[in-house]
């Protein structure tokens, strides 16, 4: 069996072009695979840590480099001659050379960059694809397509931070994303047709200058029904609502305008819209302490809207078997940067599963050409997959890796059920 020759770390870019770290693992018979860390804008307090140099003379502070040093010395040298079959040996390696709570001292986006690589590895050497090599079952995830952005991701007055659209009654991948094409360019000529400029944010959604929520739940509303296509059967609207950038010292939140209301008026301006529109899924609904406030929406409305937890969860055990515990959601928002390492992202998949939770596998808003998450969503059968819009090449990449997947399982490929 081949083993581990080295691994190189390098400093790469991401789609916001900031500095990202990379890291390629060599084999002794001349194989090799890498991977790529993402990076987020609106980021969990309890995240795992993305080690930057600090250094304003270097990338205004956002290099990468004594993470790729970490990768090229340390890590390497303990993962040389180690069979790259045994994930979560080296990934146990990984957590021991780090040794930390929160991944400082290597940084999860070194961690995380050469475990991704590992399993592409793995995948080579027994001539697997890698969503093979990584599960035993599989299914294709639901698109949840962002199709309009607002708060940290892009510079409007919406406080939103994405407005996103969810194929329910696809047959299967490829129609998946026809439907989900045809509501953005319907929704894109309502745009031009309004005189708003149909820029994209940083996750490919459009954004317009729009002033209220429900200015742009109306639009894409239209944009269903032009496309020929069901509100609320064809298609369903998911909202990200990334809470923890809305919300002041009184527990306050600014979900509607600039305007701070309590908990409680939030989750009923969330029933009403959820009444009002064809809304099945509030990602971040609520900050991320904000326990009591979640375990009421959840059970509020838990029955009909996927209660998605991101910021809240983190991709981390620890949290999520809170949540679990105090019923504070129903669903988790799977990122691995959020974590560090391969193996505890399938523990948390894992837990989520066996908590009747569903789990979306997501990206990070600075994101790469890396497909690894299309992969495993395929892999993990997890429900639906959030990678951004039909734009930017970073985003359209995993949805072309699914679908080349989808062609490859043929008549055995089937769609994740939510």
């Amino acid at each position: 069996m081949a083993k581990i020759k080295s691994v190189k770390g390098r400093q790469v870019f991401d789609s916001r072009g900031n500095p990202t770290v990379e890291a390629e693992i060599f084999l002794d018979n001349g194989a090799s695979a890498l991977a790529i860390s993402p990076s987020g804008a609106s980021t969990g307090a309890f995240e795992a840590h993305e080690l930057r140099d600090k250094d304003q003379n270097k990338f205004l502070g956002k290099s990468v480099n004594t993470a790729v040093q970490n990768i090229n010395s340390k890590i390497s040298n303990k993962l040389k001659n180690l069979d790259p079959n045994h994930q979560e040996n080296i990934d146990k390696i990984l957590l021991e050379l780090d040794g930390s709570e929160n991944k400082t001292k290597l940084g999860a986006n070194a961690t995380l960059a050469v475990s991704l690589a590992n399993a592409k590895l793995a995948a080579i050497t027994n001539k697997k694809s890698l969503y093979k090599n990584l599960g035993k079952s599989y299914s294709l995830p639901v698109p949840l397509m962002n199709i309009i952005n607002g708060g940290a991701h892009a510079d409007n007055d919406l406080n939103i931070q994405e407005f996103m659209i969810r194929p329910d009654s696809s047959k299967n991948f490829t129609d998946a994303i026809e439907k989900c094409f045809l509501v953005i360019q319907n929704l894109k000529k309502l745009l031009k047709s309004k005189k708003m400029l149909t820029n994209v944010g940083d996750e490919g959604g459009f954004a317009p200058s729009i002033n209220s929520n429900e200015e742009a739940l109306d639009l894409i509303v239209q944009a269903i029904e032009e496309s020929k296509l069901k509100p609320g059967s064809d298609i369903v609207i998911c909202l990200d609502v990334a809470a923890n950038e809305l919300m002041n010292e009184k527990g306050e939140y600014s979900v509607q305008s600039s305007n701070f209301i309590s908990a409680d008026d939030v989750l009923s301006y969330y029933k009403k819209l959820t009444l009002k529109y064809p809304i099945k899924s509030i990602e971040d609904p609520f900050g991320e302490e904000d326990w009591q406030s979640w375990k009421k929406i959840t059970a509020a409305i838990g029955n009909n809207v996927q209660i998605v937890g991101d910021d809240l969860f983190v991709t981390n055990s620890k949290r999520l078997d809170k949540g679990i515990k105090v019923k504070s959601a129903n669903c988790i928002l799977v990122k691995p940067n959020q974590i560090g390492t391969l193996t505890e992202t399938l523990e948390v998949i894992s837990m989520a599963k066996k908590a009747n939770f569903n789990s979306i596998i997501s990206h990070r808003s600075g994101d790469t050409e890396d497909t690894f998450i299309a992969d495993l969503a395929v892999a993990t059968m997890s429900s639906q997959i959030k990678t951004g819009s039909l734009a930017r090449s970073e985003r359209v990449a995993k949805y072309n890796r699914l679908l080349r997947v989808e062609e490859e399982l043929g008549n055995q490929a089937k769609m994740a059920k939510i």
